[in-house]
């Protein structure tokens, strides 16, 4: 009976399978959140500097790819959350606001000043949607959309209020 020799690349592999059986790793890696929002962007290198410039971002990883200039995969942390990002790849089905017209979604960020914030991020080039303003949930709140067209509301928590004081000035603003 022969038996077949493994090539370089497939004993690589599977040693560096077994040693990944045994160490430790965890689940959720360091500096991670259960949630982390994954934005597809066109033109992420842009994106990176402006979330820099906009909301004090700091970038963790740039992995380029898919052509020159390109993004496959990128992080930054904002605050202490990290936010990942990828250039636009249509052929996997990864299409930013802006070829789709729009996002359903925001993205929310808290600051210990949102008014200094909020300037920031005008400065940096974000559009106003919403005007900051004291809302009855109790948070000075305020909406942006960056140039990517991914909105963003941004956020100082002014009081405590209970789920019922919530649910009464909702009523009372809304009816």
């Amino acid at each position: 009976m022969t038996q077949k020799t493994k090539s370089p690349r497939s004993r690589a592999a599977a040693k560096s399978k077994s040693a990944s059986k045994t160490r430790a790793v965890k689940p959720i890696p360091e500096g991670m959140h259960t949630v982390s929002p994954h934005l597809v962007c066109a033109g992420a290198v842009d994106a990176i500097a402006f979330y820099k410039k906009a909301f004090g971002a700091v970038e963790l990883l740039r992995v380029p790819g898919g052509g020159p200039g390109r993004l496959l995969h990128a992080a930054l942390r904002i605050g202490d959350s990290t936010v990942m990002l990828t250039d636009e790849f249509p052929q996997m089905g990864a299409l930013s606001p802006k070829t789709l017209k729009g996002t359903p979604v925001t993205i929310h960020l808290f600051f210990e000043d949102v008014d200094r914030a909020f300037a920031r991020a005008i400065k940096a080039g974000a559009e106003v949607v919403m005007p900051l303003q004291d809302m009855f949930w109790g948070d000075r709140y305020g909406v942006l959309r960056d140039p990517f067209g991914h909105s963003w509301s941004l956020a100082t928590h002014l009081r405590d209020l209970s789920p019922g004081e919530i649910t009464a000035a909702a009523k009372a603003v809304c009816g």
